[in-house]
């Protein structure tokens, strides 16, 4: 996509979820428009693309933070500067539900996140009895949790790539974008917090 160098202005997006959610796979069929077999995520992933906001480009810099019990401790390294969440969610997976929806509240107390808009990944909907959209709006109580944020549930699937490009594009119109981001300092500085 030629974006080295990019002078869009840029938006950070944090790509969260429990592992097996699907996260990396959303964001490769996004990318390259290709379904991977995806191994669990130990750290993290980066992308940046292209996406138009009230017709103008901006960058998203995509950081999928792998999801792992162990590894959800070290989600508030990423949270500052961020400009907006994708957080996806397994619909096939009814039995996990309730600690996806534990780890959304807990992302959404976090002070750097206030605010922040957010675009559920309703993943998953070529699943046999997925919950719906509605259905997850319901079940995690959406409506409030999210009174004091833009947010929208976008059902999706991975395997399929259906609704991947509404979600990532819903989330660009909702967020704010700065022009000076330098991913180089991010990267040090999380590689240091990770070793602590």
């Amino acid at each position: 996509m030629g974006l080295k160098g990019s002078k869009f202005p840029n938006a950070r997006i944090l790509l969260l979820g429990l592992d097996g959610a699907g996260k990396s796979t959303l964001l490769f069929k996004l990318k390259y428009n290709e379904f991977f077999q995806t191994v669990p995520t130990i750290g993290f992933n980066v992308e940046m693309m292209e996406a138009k906001q009230n017709r103008k480009k901006i960058t998203l810099t995509v950081w999928d933070i792998g999801g792992q019990e162990k590894m959800r401790k070290y989600w508030k390294s990423y949270y500052e500067d961020t400009a907006g969440i994708l957080f996806a969610v397994d619909c096939g997976n009814r039995r996990r539900l309730d600690e996806a929806r534990r780890e959304l509240e807990r992302v959404l107390k976090n002070e750097h996140l206030r605010g922040r808009p957010v675009v559920i990944l309703a993943n998953k909907q070529d699943k046999e009895g997925a919950l719906t959209a509605a259905e997850l709006t319901e079940a995690f109580n959406l409506r409030k949790i999210f009174s004091d944020r833009d947010w929208f549930v976008q059902p999706c699937s991975g395997k399929t790539g259906a609704g991947i490009p509404e979600g990532f594009r819903r989330l660009a119109h909702l967020v704010k974008t700065t022009s000076d981001n330098n991913i180089k300092e991010t990267v040090k500085y999380l590689k240091k917090s990770v070793r602590k």
